[in-house]
């Protein structure tokens, strides 16, 4: 639970949420929040690029596959 005068940008929550949506703009939210300390803003940050990474071979691999299979259905 947040303090009082923590901003509501800063909680655990509004970070995951801002992940979901925005993937890895998220990542100034992260820096900028005072109540983390540098090594964990680290360990973020590195979470955040290679689930960043890996979500986008993974979108590379299915525009493959669709294009296969569009390529099937002109043949």
């Amino acid at each position: 639970m947040p303090a009082r005068n923590d901003k509501w940008y800063f909680s655990i929550s509004t970070l995951v949420v801002s992940f979901l949506c925005v993937g890895p703009f998220v990542l100034p939210l992260v820096w900028f929040n005072p109540n983390s300390s540098k090594n964990t803003k680290i360990y973020l940050s590195l979470a955040i690029l290679i689930i960043t990474v890996i979500f986008g071979f993974i979108f590379l691999k299915s525009l493959k596959a669709i294009d296969s299979y569009y390529q099937l259905l002109n043949a």
